[in-house]
């Protein structure tokens, strides 16, 4: 079992079960994303007292609480004790552009660049990381959701915004990796 845990599952098993997940919220009419689950914290510890926007019954959303909580669990567990042994393997072109950037791959998710506390201390890795987790968190909430809710339900359920967001969320990505991130890491 252990195994099959540490291991990524491919799209045949992933994409069923995501549409499975979809199938259900869609039938108990709850919504999927992540980044709402800010609002139901902040109206969970008061905010109602000095925005309406937080002035909800937040007991609707416990299960997305739930959801979020798991992950962080998930992810805890995953990355302290069902390390795969394999590592990454990115093409020669690809650890090359990283290179240039002055980005390490050791075979790992993440960087060390930017992913340690030392990193976290540097210019780079504090744009990288600190501002740009504020623009993503305001971004998302500019977009009324995060690339998760957009794109699995949003897009789901035809909506036209969604895929207005999707565009844009894609837009940015590519502005930022050919562009902004060259200019940062440089």
């Amino acid at each position: 079992m252990i195994s099959i845990l540490s291991q990524p599952w491919p799209w045949y098993v992933s994409g069923p079960l995501i549409t499975f997940i979809m199938f259900l919220l869609l039938w108990t009419g709850g919504k999927f994303g992540v980044s709402s689950n800010l609002r139901s914290l902040c109206a969970i510890g008061g905010g109602g007292k000095y925005s309406d926007f937080f002035r909800f019954n937040w007991k609707n959303n416990v299960w997305n609480l739930v959801f979020v909580l798991g992950a962080v669990l998930g992810g805890f567990i995953a990355s302290n004790y069902l390390q795969s042994p394999v590592l990454l393997t990115l093409s020669d072109a690809t650890v090359s552009d990283l290179q240039e950037l002055n980005v390490s791959f050791n075979g790992g998710l993440l960087p060390a660049e930017f992913f340690t506390w030392s990193g976290l201390m540097t210019v780079k890795g504090f744009l990288t990381i600190v501002v740009g987790g504020f623009l993503v968190g305001f971004g998302a909430r500019w977009a009324g959701g995060c690339t998760s809710g957009h794109a699995i339900s949003g897009l789901s359920n035809l909506q036209i915004p969604s895929l207005i967001a999707v565009i844009g969320f894609f837009i940015g990505g590519l502005m930022m990796t050919h562009f902004l991130l060259p200019l940062i890491l440089k």
